[in-house]
């Protein structure tokens, strides 16, 4: 896009670039989302910025009408695999908060200088100040949805001190934490305690076909579906940097009217704050909420074969996972068997490795569990052939001693070449590991059972599948959805895995 077009973008209010683009109105000193409800600044006062990050950076402050800092992410993170994409994946996850600039750099394997000049280049702001803006938002969120002291909230939204906090909120939301406290007061508690969000999405949202997908895949210990279809919550436990947590995400949200953005309501419970940004950026990926489905539709709708299914679902989304290394161990369970079987395997597992939580909580027991703890366990209790036990050693090992990298910015090729290295996986598995665990939009999984059969459906050929991409993955839950749940009950491949 070119100014001239942001700012037509900017008049006609258009949700679908919400968190693309941010909009600086120079005579106010304020920064808004493209859809600001407010009156449309004149042409020539307007400037636009790639990031909040970088609209803070030129001095002006957060729209107190449209709250631009509650946007979703760019959905171009989630298909960039360049340095500038992982680094945004890898601060979204809280990596500089906890491990600085430089940690930033070594996991992405450049030097600190070469991060800082990509990302100002592109973003017009550097990893510290796109951390700071992620960190602002926090802290919005913990004073207007708990009754946590101000200094208590400085450090667990990941301020070095409460002078820097109070700072910076007044920097960037022009009040003070009081008064931004007092203007969120509206908001209800939840129940039991918690931090209560709007997980915000653009666009429309099929979140009963996301359920239907979370439901039939949830392991017992660590995920439940609770309620009935249409207000149906999902929950499950999170192991987080700090502590652990319990998400409760309901699929009756709100504002998904189709035409605009929405939201899906979410209650965190965390042992230590300071996992807020990480657990929400988790769940976001679970959720896909960041994807573009405007741009989805309008490549797969427009295929002859595809299109019908693609517009029938226009919100449909291709679902991430909060642990990386659960969804690759959870995919090496799932070779060659359906999914009830390998939910059921997953179960046993978890009840037999998984760590217990302090309390139980409904029917959540248990985290999933860590690779280490994998890596030299008989895993006797699955009741499966010594090889498959072998492959699933043999993940977690490559887990834990880092052969295998699947942080949220992993390199995408890197980590795909590094699995099927392993004795014991192969494409199929692969592949899903890099669909779910990577986030990656562009998966296509010829040889699974659902697939095949959506593409006979619709008479594709495999090599159809090249006029889908970049949203491959997509088109993959589209034919799952066109045979759901029949193809549930077939095995997920007729790839060997073994070698």
């Amino acid at each position: 896009m070119d100014d001239d077009s942001r700012y037509e973008a900017v008049r006609s209010r258009d949700e679908r670039f919400d968190g693309v683009f941010f909009t600086g109105v120079l005579t106010t000193g304020i920064y808004c989302r493209p859809s600001c409800p407010a009156v449309t600044p004149k042409r020539e006062n307007v400037r636009f910025f790639p990031s909040s990050a970088a609209a803070q950076r030129a001095g002006l402050r957060a729209c107190r009408r449209c709250r631009p800092d509650a946007v979703p992410g760019s959905a171009e993170w989630n298909v960039r695999g360049d340095l500038v994409g992982r680094a945004m994946r890898m601060i979204a996850d809280g990596v500089v908060d906890r491990e600085g600039v430089e940690g930033l750099a070594g996991r992405l394997g450049y030097s600190v200088r070469q991060v800082r000049r990509r990302l100002t280049e592109e973003l017009g702001a550097g990893p510290v100040a796109l951390a700071r803006a992620q960190r602002a938002h926090t802290a919005r969120v913990l004073l207007q949805t708990t009754a946590l002291s101000v200094t208590e909230i400085a450090f667990a939204a990941g301020f070095a001190s409460v002078r820097q906090f109070n700072d910076t909120i007044r920097e960037i939301h022009a009040r003070t934490p009081s008064e931004l406290r007092a203007a969120g007061r509206g908001r209800p508690a939840a129940e039991g305690g918690g931090v209560t969000l709007r997980l915000a999405h653009r666009g429309p949202y099929a979140a009963g076909e996301v359920f239907d997908f979370l439901g039939r895949r949830a392991v017992p210990g660590i995920e439940e579906v609770v309620g009935e279809p249409g207000d149906r919550v999902y929950r499950r436990t999170l192991a987080l940097p700090y502590g652990h947590g319990i998400a409760d995400v309901g699929e009756a949200g709100g504002g998904a009217d189709g035409a605009g953005g929405g939201w899906l309501p979410c209650r965190l419970r965390l042992t230590d704050l300071r996992d807020l940004t990480t657990a929400v950026q988790r769940v976001r990926r679970l959720f896909d909420l960041d994807a573009d489905p405007y741009a989805v539709t309008e490549r797969l709708g427009a295929d002859p074969l595809l299109g019908p299914l693609a517009r029938r679902r226009p919100g449909l989304r291709s679902p991430g996972a909060v642990d990386p290394g659960e969804s690759a161990v959870r995919a090496v369970l799932g070779q060659q068997v359906t999914v009830g079987a390998a939910r059921t395997l997953a179960g046993t597992l978890v009840a037999a490795y998984g760590k217990p939580l302090p309390a139980s909580d409904g029917s959540l027991t248990h985290l999933f569990p860590d690779p280490d703890g994998l890596a030299e366990a008989p895993l006797t209790e699955l009741g499966m052939p010594e090889s498959r036990r072998r492959t699933i050693r043999t993940v977690a090992t490559a887990l834990a001693d880092g052969t295998v990298d699947l942080d949220p910015g992993a390199d995408r090729d890197e980590a795909e070449r590094a699995l099927l290295a392993l004795r014991g996986i192969g494409p199929w598995t692969a592949g899903y590991i890099r669909m779910r665990a990577l986030g990656d939009p562009d998966v296509f999984l010829p040889g699974d059972a659902g697939v095949r059969h959506g593409a006979a459906r619709i008479g594709a050929a495999a090599e159809h599948a090249e006029g889908w991409r970049p949203w491959r993955s997509y088109a993959v839950h589209h034919l799952w959805n066109a045979t759901a749940p029949s193809h549930e009950n077939h095995r997920n491949t007729t790839t060997p895995e073994t070698r």
